[in-house]
C-alpha cells in the first residue's frame, strides 16, 4: 500500500509566537509546516515549497495579506484562510 504524502500548509503572519504555535499545532497533528514572517517571503515560498494551503494573515508589514492574496491569483488557485486580528 502507497504511503501518502502529508498535506503542505504555508503558514504566513508577522508575529514570530502566532507562527510557533501554528506550526507545533499543526505538524502535531501531520501536517508538513513552512512559515513566512511577510508577503515576499510568503510569495518565494508558495513557489518553492508548493504548499496545499496558505494560513495568511491580512496585517503584514509593507505587502499586506490582501496584496499577497492579489498575486497568488494572478497564477495559482492555492487555498488560503485569512487568520487576522483587527484592534476595532
Amino acid at each position: 500500500m502507497a504511503e501518502t504524502s502529508p498535506v503542505r500548509v504555508l503558514v504566513v503572519d508577522d508575529e514570530r509566537p502566532i507562527r510557533r504555535f501554528l506550526v507545533t499545532s499543526l505538524g502535531a497533528h501531520g501536517y508538513a509546516v513552512f512559515e513566512a514572517a511577510d508577503g515576499p517571503a510568503a510569495l518565494a515560498t508558495v513557489v518553492d515549497q508548493r504548499p496545499d494551503l496558505m494560513i495568511l494573515d491580512l496585517g503584514l508589514p509593507g505587502m499586506d495579506g490582501v496584496e499577497v492574496t492579489r498575486r497568488l491569483r494572478e497564477w495559482t488557485s492555492l487555498p488560503i484562510i485569512i487568520l487576522s486580528v483587527r484592534d476595532q
